[in-house]
């Protein structure tokens, strides 16, 4: 049984739809990040399943149970405090004038719990997130990185078997990010709560989720683990946003090996990745910037535009004689050539599209 059931919901306002007939199964003990654009739909889902906010079509259900059902006469709707789940917000949420063990006792003593178990239950959440030693403290007195482990004390104080988390990064700069992202993913494994967390940065969800949603326009436009969302791209959308690929038009040939076919790029030979099923003669590639490499000898002539430095690589931005109104990302390492220089470039790696995605009007543009 799946710890979270989303079956073909719908939220509207107004003329928008945000949420357009999404459905999502999230394991027991998984961690799913829901990832997108801003205005996307992902913040929206949550708040359906937190309980914020209702459905106009479709149902929800937690640990199989429904919490959420639209229906003639207001359907279902369970109270977010009567589902069972614990929330982690982006702005911390912490009373002022608590410290930092009453923040985190706080819920408890709203249930009534013994305060034997409160006192347990704090101390071990406090211990967790190694801020036992802040117990005493107020908020005020924390850093951004303390404050944000506090929130997330407080929810695992209520033992959740499900975990919402509302890009809980978001207001941290990039050394505490970094931090954070090893803890929640050391927690979530010593814990095995089950775990949905919004998120617009595609380095986070890399880093922490078993799986990725990718959202786009209310709907789900892929679902995979990270590496086969960056590798095996579904749509534009995700080749696009998840890693800056580039979907360029390719005329398929043959196959050349299990998983592996010949095409053309430009009337050039080449060799993609693909996945098995029908092909049509015309499709398109997602190409990444570390998939290229300058070759000296042979390969599809461009010309450098300009190099950006990032540290261990450049980018080289490259134009195609052959389709000069797109730019190609090449990632170098070493000394750049000279901006304007006539390079040849060699695909060492890509994927071929899936026949009947949109991939065709991206590759167009």
């Amino acid at each position: 049984m799946a710890a979270v059931d989303i079956d073909r919901v719908v939220r509207r306002f107004g003329p928008r739809v945000a949420v357009d007939g999404v459905d999502l199964q999230v394991a027991q003990g998984e961690f799913l990040a829901l990832l997108g654009p801003s205005g996307c739909g992902k913040t929206t889902l949550l708040r359906l399943l937190a309980g914020f906010d209702a459905p106009d079509a479709g149902t929800i259900r937690i640990g199989g149970r429904v919490v959420a059902q639209a229906g003639a006469g207001g359907g279902t709707m369970v109270p977010a405090e009567e589902r069972g789940i614990g929330m982690v917000f982006q702005s911390y949420a912490l009373w002022p004038h608590m410290t930092v063990r009453e923040n985190v006792d706080y819920a408890l003593r709203i249930r009534r719990l013994p305060a034997a178990e409160r006192a347990q239950r704090s101390d071990q959440a406090l211990a967790a997130v190694g801020l036992t030693d802040r117990a005493e403290a107020r908020p005020e007195t924390l850093s951004g990185g303390q404050r944000q482990r506090v929130a997330l004390a407080r929810c695992l104080a209520m033992a959740p078997a499900l975990v919402l988390m509302d890009e809980p990064l978001a207001n941290l700069d990039v050394h505490l990010r970094d931090a954070l992202q090893a803890e929640f993913r050391r927690l979530h494994r010593q814990l095995g709560a089950t775990v949905v967390y919004v998120t617009h940065d595609q380095a986070e969800a890399m880093a922490l989720a078993d799986r990725i949603a990718v959202m786009d326009h209310g709907r789900l436009q892929q679902v995979a683990p990270p590496r086969q969302l960056y590798a095996e791209p579904a749509t534009a959308m995700v080749a696009d946003f998840v890693g800056r690929g580039m979907v360029v038009p390719v005329t398929w040939r043959s196959g050349a090996g299990p998983g592996l076919c010949a095409a053309d790029l430009w009337g050039h030979a080449v060799r993609l990745r693909c996945g098995p099923g029908a092909h049509t003669p015309s499709q398109t590639a997602c190409l990444r910037a570390e998939g290229l490499a300058v070759d000296p000898a042979e390969g599809i002539p461009a010309r450098l535009e300009r190099a950006v430095f990032e540290g261990a690589v450049t980018i080289l931005h490259c134009r195609p004689d052959a389709d000069p109104d797109r730019v190609l990302r090449v990632a170098h390492r070493g000394a750049p050539p000279k901006e304007g220089a006539t390079l040849r470039l060699r695909l060492e790696d890509g994927w071929l599209m899936p026949p009947g995605s949109d991939s065709a009007a991206m590759a167009a543009e």
